[in-house]
């Protein structure tokens, strides 16, 4: 192959990786500015709405360490283009979809996403030799990272503009370029051929249902009801199940020796719960933005920015200072921040005054994007290099099942003091709901507090020359 055609294969692959992974992203930001929508439209409760997004979540999560195995023994394109497959068939079942078959259709996306994602990386690490990845791989996350502010804006443009079943459309366009150009462009590669951990696949998601739906189903049912409590416990006993499979697996999903590092720990149960507390908001935020104070889709999105834009000044910000001051000071301190800003909009919200919201989403966005790439860091820096990617993926898992949690955590709040009769109702479960997600990224800077100082390096002195 001569070095042209090299780097055109490689662009190939950076580009069709980039756009199928912003294409999920996009899709999965895009909902939540029509959620007040789609409400209205299928005359859903808010149950409906928490399991539209959280049904695409708890997939996504749970199957995701499984789709990088899948697609290591079965052939990383081949099962990229049967993800982009899979998403692109549920994206038209949600378009179609009445409000039930719209969960059975996101929570079939989330599966396809599962495949998507992580083979992309896969992908990408494959065609790129080690000293060009890096800059590939912050090409592909700058590209993904546009969905988290063009994504809320998108869902509320199309939402306003045409109608929200086009957030699911756009993706068969899309899809249709990505797909054939992939099996052309792309090459095949393969991964070790490592056992499936279905057991364990089965117990963690088992584990995460019963929890979730002890918690959505609390205030319906009653906190004592029957249906309630064995939720919560089967979710907890299959819980302990899920970890004393691992410790005795011979190809564990989740390494229980991972947790040995008190970096390792720390770092995901403080990524775990900020994820808890930024999921949340961004359920019910463009919610209260748009219910509350009347604020159509699209500006809904827009008023979302100065909390999301923060990301791309911060995050680098907190990525440089990894290496200076290193990650317990800006995790412990970005989450407290971040605690603050949420704890602000909280006692600010009020009907029509958008203008007190600012300031606190400002200062909730910079704490959690400095905090991000520092907990990042610190898992990924506590294992192997050869084991990198097994714990990148854990990192991901735990991200999106603390979405699912918080998500879950918020609407039992916000039903317990609010509802949608009137802006002043709403105002006041949003108001408890960000309560609790600021007692999250208050618990994840306590989490934070776990993790191990900064090393000092000391340079060897040298010899002196003759």
């Amino acid at each position: 192959m001569s070095e042209s055609s090299e780097k055109a294969g490689k662009a190939w692959v950076l580009a069709l990786a980039s756009v199928a992974s912003c294409m999920v992203a996009l899709d999965a930001l895009a909902v939540t500015t029509a959620l007040s929508t789609i409400r209205r439209d299928l005359d859903t409760s808010i149950e409906t709405l928490e399991w539209t997004v959280n049904a695409y979540n708890l997939t996504f999560a749970v199957l995701l360490l499984t789709g990088t195995a899948i697609g290591d023994r079965f052939g990383r394109r081949r099962m990229f283009v049967c993800g982009l497959g899979l998403f692109t068939g549920a994206s038209a079942a949600c378009a179609l979809a009445t409000a039930g078959w719209l969960i059975a259709g996101r929570a079939v996306q989330g599966a396809g996403a599962a495949l998507v994602v992580p083979l992309a990386m896969a992908l990408l690490s494959a065609a790129f030799p080690r000293q060009q990845r890096g800059r590939a791989l912050g090409i592909f996350s700058g590209v993904t990272g546009v969905a988290l502010i063009a994504g809320p804006i998108a869902g509320g443009a199309i939402a306003q503009g045409i109608a929200w079943q086009w957030i699911f459309w756009i993706n068969l366009p899309i899809a249709a370029i990505v797909i054939p150009l992939a099996i052309r462009r792309v090459d095949e590669s393969f991964g070790p051929n490592i056992a499936l951990d279905f057991a364990g696949l089965a117990l963690v998601t088992g584990s995460a249902l019963g929890l979730v739906w002890g918690l959505m189903r609390g205030n319906a049912a009653g906190w004592n009801s029957l249906e309630v409590g064995g939720a919560l416990g089967a979710g907890t006993l299959l819980a302990a199940a899920f970890v004393a499979w691992e410790l005795r697996a011979s190809a564990p999903m989740v390494p229980m020796r991972f947790f040995q590092s008190r970096a390792f720990a720390s770092g995901i149960a403080a990524s775990f719960l900020f994820y808890a507390s930024m999921y949340g908001v961004l359920f019910f935020l463009p919610q209260f933005l748009q219910t509350a104070q009347g604020s159509g889709p699209l500006a809904a999105g827009l008023r979302l920015l100065p909390w999301t834009s923060t990301l791309f000044v911060f995050a680098p910000l907190g990525g440089t200072l990894v290496n200076r001051i290193g990650e317990r000071p800006l995790v412990v301190i970005g989450l407290a921040v971040q605690a603050l800003g949420m704890a602000w909009i909280g006692l600010a919200a009020a009907p029509d005054l958008y203008a007190a919201l600012v300031l606190p989403l400002v200062l909730a966005g910079a704490g959690v994007s400095v905090a991000m790439p520092a907990a990042q860091n610190a898992v990924m820096s506590s294992v192997s290099a050869s084991e990198v990617g097994k714990a990148s993926g854990i990192f991901n898992m735990s991200r999106y099942l603390g979405g699912v949690f918080g998500i879950a955590l918020l609407v039992a709040a916000f039903t317990q003091a609010g509802g949608f009769g009137s802006a002043r109702a709403f105002s006041a479960g949003f108001a408890l709901s960000i309560g609790v997600a600021a007692g999250l990224s208050l618990a994840g800077a306590i989490a934070g507090l776990a993790l191990p100082g900064r090393e000092v390096v000391s340079a060897a002195p040298s010899k002196a020359k003759a």
